[in-house]
């Protein structure tokens, strides 16, 4: 039986010659999936040997022993449209705890999760424990994983607690604040040999991974240029002080970030679950080069088969507010140059989603109209197309048996379950995470300095260049407990000492050494 990362089974794409609409050359999301994740995802399951979640029904109940005991750190608006939902429809998992420092939203969790497991039991059900600090909930050895949909200042520090404390780990994207938070995670995780998962559900749709099927197999010829659009975010006016809700831990919320004064739209919405002001504001997080781009940019490596390494230049600009408290870039254009010659691109002028341009033609897919949740930025495309090209023969080709196959994945939160259950790694591990989030973050930094900036993916420094160097970590406030300083300054000591030594194993560009394996990689296969 054939699991783990990367798969290469010999199967063929059911249902090619029928992809067809009124243009020919590109087809619906809904489409998509019916015409190919139904023949593509059960034919490559059923022949790869990946382990397929299954519904209850199928083998009966799931035994209470074997059920994975889940608590959810940060439960607003991502959290329950989406993660919460994404793990209670399975039977083998049990959302048993959840946490947020705001204890309303705390509170209306639990309800949310009660009423779900008290409606599908048909019993009254209350079996759903509260906290407001992530580390008590860490305490509870009845816990076996946790998902974290948390602000995105604190995804690496409670990721790095969380596996140290031997939970298993989903978390919402992008990976970290900074590039040396990202790198102290991963070194974390796989010291600690827990199941990570990131949020990058993409990889879970099959448009996605037969575009990068196609771009892989060379099917549009050699791929020369990316191009990557992203949605944008509006720039706000100044905010008054705004006396701090009794509800809200404020000084924790703000965790190692600076201290400012209170005012809700600097943090989320006291009522309703609208999307939350901390989005827009570049303390929490870099904005929407990280917040879409980190679910792109990893689209785009996977085909380029780069999810292993960054970019050795890139160059660009980026337009930010003068004033006001949503600071966030604005209109950009930024461009990375990646060693084996391809130029990838990144702009808000693009359509919302990725664009391949190869020798022989291009492929351009999205998420056509699907949306997370009903708040997201809307999409700049002239349809709802998942998948198009320059010539339909392109997207209703077969990917031949000797072809390169990418990993199955047909729930992202189900693949996430399943290979806690198997040990083996999911479809978006650490690794991957860290180098999509550290390119999307590159990107940012160029936008600050407007000029060319020369990367090493390997040793993870610019070169010759200590102001750009500068910005790969920020300056955290103390008390310490809330910071990852400590993390950042051993692995900063650990690639130094490697660097004396003239060792690069320890920061080998495909990651072979973590137990993720790069097929590109002479040294993996």
């Amino acid at each position: 039986m054939l699991t783990g990362q990367w798969i290469f089974s010999k199967r063929r794409l059911q249902g090619g010659s029928a992809m067809t609409n009124k243009s020919r050359n590109a087809v619906s999301r809904r489409g998509f999936i019916k015409t190919f994740g139904k023949g593509v995802v059960s034919t490559s399951i059923l022949v790869s040997g990946f382990p397929a979640i299954v519904p209850t029904a199928v083998f009966g109940k799931t035994s209470p022993s074997n059920r994975i005991n889940i608590g959810a750190i940060g439960n607003g608006r991502i959290s329950r449209i989406h993660d919460l939902p994404g793990v209670w429809k399975y039977d083998h998992a049990q959302i048993m705890a959840v946490c947020d420092l705001d204890s309303n939203r705390m509170e209306d969790a639990k309800s949310l999760v009660n009423r779900y497991y008290a409606k599908k039991t048909g019993k009254t059900y209350d079996g759903v424990t509260g906290y407001l600090d992530y580390r008590e909930l860490l305490k509870n050895k009845d816990v076996d994983a946790v998902v974290v949909s948390t602000p995105d200042h604190w995804h690496a520090l409670i990721a790095i607690h969380a596996v140290e404390a031997g939970k298993d780990v989903y978390l919402q994207k992008p990976a970290s604040l900074t590039i040396a938070e990202g790198r102290a995670l991963s070194d974390t995780v796989h010291r600690s040999g827990r199941i990570f998962q990131i949020g990058s559900q993409q990889r879970s749709s099959p448009q996605f991974r037969y575009a990068a099927e196609l771009i892989r197999n060379g099917h549009i010829g050699q791929l020369k240029t990316v191009q990557v659009g992203l949605p944008g975010d509006p720039a706000g006016d100044e905010q008054p002080e705004m006396p701090t809700p009794k509800n809200l831990n404020y000084e924790m919320w703000l965790g190692s970030t600076p201290y400012v004064y209170y005012t809700e739209k600097r943090v989320h919405p006291q009522i309703g679950y609208d999307r939350p002001g901390w989005l827009r504001c570049e303390q929490f997080g870099a904005g929407m080069i990280t917040g879409w781009g980190a679910h792109h940019v990893d689209s785009a490596h996977w085909a380029m088969g780069t999810e292993y390494t960054g970019p050795i230049e890139v160059s660009g600009w980026g337009e930010f507010p003068a004033k006001g408290l949503w600071n966030v870039h604005g209109r950009f254009r930024t461009e990375g140059l990646y060693a084996n010659g391809v130029r990838m691109i990144i702009s808000g002028d693009f359509p919302n989603g990725i664009r391949f341009e190869g020798t022989q033609g291009w492929v351009f897919v999205s998420r056509g109209n699907e949306s997370v949740t009903s708040s997201d930025p809307v999409a700049k495309l002239k349809d709802a197309q998942a998948l198009s090209a320059s010539d339909p023969k392109i997207i209703t080709s077969v990917i031949g048996p000797d072809e390169i196959h990418l990993y199955v994945s047909a729930d992202h939160h189900g693949n996430w379950l399943e290979c806690i259950r198997t040990r083996q790694q999911p479809i978006a591990p650490v690794e991957v995470a860290h180098r999509s989030c550290s390119t999307c973050l590159l990107h940012h930094i160029v936008m600050k300095l407007k000029r060319k900036l020369d990367w090493d993916p390997i040793k993870e420094r610019f070169k010759n260049d200590d102001e750009a160097n500068a910005m790969l970590s920020r300056s955290q406030r103390q008390p310490t407990r809330w910071t990852v300083i400590e993390l950042i300054q051993m692995h900063l000591q650990r690639l130094s000492e490697a660097e004396e030594r003239n060792d690069h194993t320890s920061r080998h560009v495909c990651g072979h050494h973590r137990g993720e394996r790069d097929p590109l990689c002479s040294r993996c296969r």
